[in-house]
């Protein structure tokens, strides 16, 4: 079950090549990178899509993980954004 959501979530940002043009091989890239990639860059159906393969409870969990760092790569309406978001709909 595990293996799947993770192929699944490659197979995603595949897909979407435009919110990783940084990264040359996709496949290579975390669920975290991902997910910071996605929330960054990724439209509004993106984000559906990425709740909806991790589920919106590990998409928190980890937009909480990275974002809580001293570093973090998102931007700062983003973050703000998603915390509002994430404590309204993940808990």
């Amino acid at each position: 079950m595990g293996n799947k959501k993770n192929i699944d979530i490659n197979e995603f940002i595949e897909k979407r090549s435009d919110i990783c043009w940084y990264v040359k091989d996709r496949k290579k890239l975390s669920e975290d990178a991902i997910v910071e990639a996605v929330l960054n860059y990724g439209d509004w159906d993106d984000v559906k899509k990425i709740i909806e393969i991790l589920g919106m409870k590990k998409t928190a969990s980890i937009f909480e993980k990275t974002a809580s760092k001293k570093r973090c790569n998102y931007n700062k309406k983003t973050k703000n954004y998603f915390k509002l978001y994430f404590q309204r709909h993940a808990r």
